[in-house]
């Protein structure tokens, strides 16, 4: 990357609850800074699962990047981070190895089938809000308006979600 491209902020949703989390965390992390700037993770949170709920609790961080991708080739990259860590696709909230989610890209509003922004279901999560206001706590939603903090603050009761700390190594 030279200094003429653009490049944009972008947040990103983390999980996992199958086969060492915390690896398969950590390893999605390393594989994302090849080809984006990782800027600043999150604490890890333990949450329960949202939707199908007999499955381990998840393991969940955000991650700040700066990238210069466009958010479709970048939102590519990002489904290969997952592939690599064996990620199969069954059924939505099935337990998994690893999810990346692109939960927004610099002010960019999209919805198109292959590309939701910001994430859809970000504001009804405690495990993107906890994480996200975190470490972007003025991060301000490009539809809604609101910051990190004021939509964790909005939220009321979500899941559970507990503070683990950072994540090692």
């Amino acid at each position: 990357m030279n200094a003429s491209e653009d490049f944009f902020e972008a947040f990103l949703g983390m999980g996992s609850n199958l086969d060492r989390p915390l690896e398969q965390l950590r390893e999605a992390v390393r594989r994302v800074g090849a080809f984006a700037e990782v800027l600043e993770v999150s604490s890890v949170y333990r949450s329960e699962p949202v939707g199908f709920r007999d499955q381990p609790d998840f393991l969940n961080l955000v991650c700040r990047v700066r990238t210069a991708l466009p958010p479709h080739e970048f939102l590519a990259a990002l489904h290969r981070v997952e592939a690599e860590g064996g990620r199969v696709r069954s059924f939505r909230d099935a337990p998994r190895l690893i999810d990346v989610d692109l939960l927004a890209y610099g002010g960019v509003v999209a919805d198109t089938p292959e590309l939701m922004l910001p994430h859809p279901r970000m504001t009804r999560r405690a495990f993107v809000l906890v994480p996200l206001a975190e470490i972007a706590p003025e991060w301000r939603h490009p539809v809604l308006g609101r910051t990190a903090r004021e939509l964790l603050s909005d939220a009321g009761a979500l899941e559970r979600i507990e503070r683990l700390g950072a994540l090692p190594g």
